[in-house]
C-alpha cells in the first residue's frame, strides 16, 4: 500500500489499480488530490508488493472481498477511485456495501465486452496461453521479453501518446517489473486475475446489473484512445450508474491518471465539492 499524506479530518481516497498496475499507479493523481484527502492506493491481493490471498483465488468477488475487509477495518466512509480491474472491483464494492462509499470514481472501468479484439492483447502470443498444454511453454517464451520490452509494450497499448510518458515514471515501472519477475506467485496472480474477470464478464450477476445499484454519486472517466476498454462502453456506463457523469477525455488511452493527472484531479475533487453541497 502507498500511502499520501493529506488533511486528517476529510474522507481519505482508496486507489484500485488496473490488471497487473500497483499503487504505484497513483502517484501522481494521489499527489494532486493530497491538498483535499489522505490517499491509500492498495496492492490487490498478487500484485505489487501483496501477497496472494490464503485461498489461492483471484476472482473479481475475491478481490472485492479483500478491499472490502480493509475498508471495514478503517472504520469510515471514503472516496473509492478505480481503473479497469479496479474499477469493476470498485463497483462490486460499493454495490455490497454503499454505507462505506462516500463517492465513486471508475476510470475505464473493466466492464464486460464480449467481442473479441487483439488489439487488447501487449503480447498476441498471450491468447495461446489459453491453448490445453501451451500455457507453461507460452510463459517461458513470455518470460525471455526484457523488463523495459515489457514496459514499452504496456505503454503502446494502454497510452493515447507513449511519448508523453516522463523518462522516471518509466524507469520506474521497468524497476517495478523485473521485482515482480522474482515474485512466485506474480504469473498466477496474473492468470487467474484475467480469467477471474473473463468468468466475470460470462457468468454470475453481470456488472451492468450491478452498477444499477450502485447509490454513490460516480465519477466515469474515460479516454477516446482507449485499446482495452472501448470507449462505446462509456457513455452506456455513465448511464447504469443512478448518480454517474461521464467525462470523456478524447486524446487519452486507458490510465487516465497517469496521462492526464490534472486534469482527472480538477474533475474528482468538483465531484466531491458537489456531492458536499448536494449538487450530485
Amino acid at each position: 500500500m502507498r500511502l499520501t499524506p493529506g488533511p486528517d479530518d476529510q474522507a481519505p481516497a482508496v486507489y484500485l489499480h488496473g490488471l497487473s498496475g500497483s499503487g504505484t499507479n497513483w502517484t501522481d493523481l494521489a499527489a494532486q488530490l493530497a491538498p483535499h484527502a489522505p490517499g491509500m492506493a492498495l496492492d490487490l491481493p498478487g500484485f505489487g508488493r501483496s501477497r496472494p490471498l490464503a485461498s489461492g483465488l483471484y476472482s473479481l468477488a475475491a478481490h472485492a472481498d479483500a478491499v472490502l475487509c480493509f475498508l471495514a477495518g478503517h472504520g469510515r466512509p471514503v472516496h473509492l477511485l478505480g481503473n479497469s480491474l479496479g474499477g469493476a472491483i470498485a463497483l462490486r464494492v460499493a454495490a455490497r456495501r454503499p454505507e462505506l462509499v462516500r463517492s465513486l470514481t471508475l476510470l475505464a472501468p473493466a466492464m464486460p465486452d464480449r467481442r473479441p479484439d487483439p488489439r487488447r492483447l501487449s503480447d498476441p502470443r498471450i491468447l495461446l496461453a489459453a491453448v490445453p498444454g501451451l500455457r507453461a511453454r507460452v510463459a517461458a517464451r513470455l518470460a525471455e521479453v526484457t523488463p523495459r520490452e515489457r514496459v514499452e509494450q504496456m505503454m503502446r497499448l494502454c497510452f493515447g501518446d507513449p511519448s508523453s510518458v516522463p523518462d522516471h515514471r518509466i524507469a520506474e515501472a521497468v524497476a517495478e517489473v523485473a521485482e515482480r519477475a522474482e515474485q512466485a506467485w506474480a504469473g498466477e496472480a496474473l492468470w487467474g486475475t484475467s480469467m477471474g474477470m473473463l468468468r466475470g464478464w460470462f457468468l454470475g450477476r453481470s456488472l451492468w446489473s450491478v452498477a444499477a445499484g450502485v447509490t454513490a454519486p460516480t465519477l466515469v472517466v474515460w479516454g477516446g484512445r482507449d485499446r482495452l476498454m472501448a470507449p462505446r462502453l462509456a457513455a452506456r456506463t455513465a448511464s447504469a450508474l443512478p448518480r454517474g457523469r461521464l467525462l470523456a477525455l478524447p486524446e487519452v488511452g486507458h490510465i487516465p491518471q497517469i496521462e492526464r493527472p490534472v486534469t482527472v484531479a480538477r474533475a474528482v475533487l468538483g465531484m466531491w465539492r458537489a456531492v458536499e453541497a448536494g449538487r450530485w
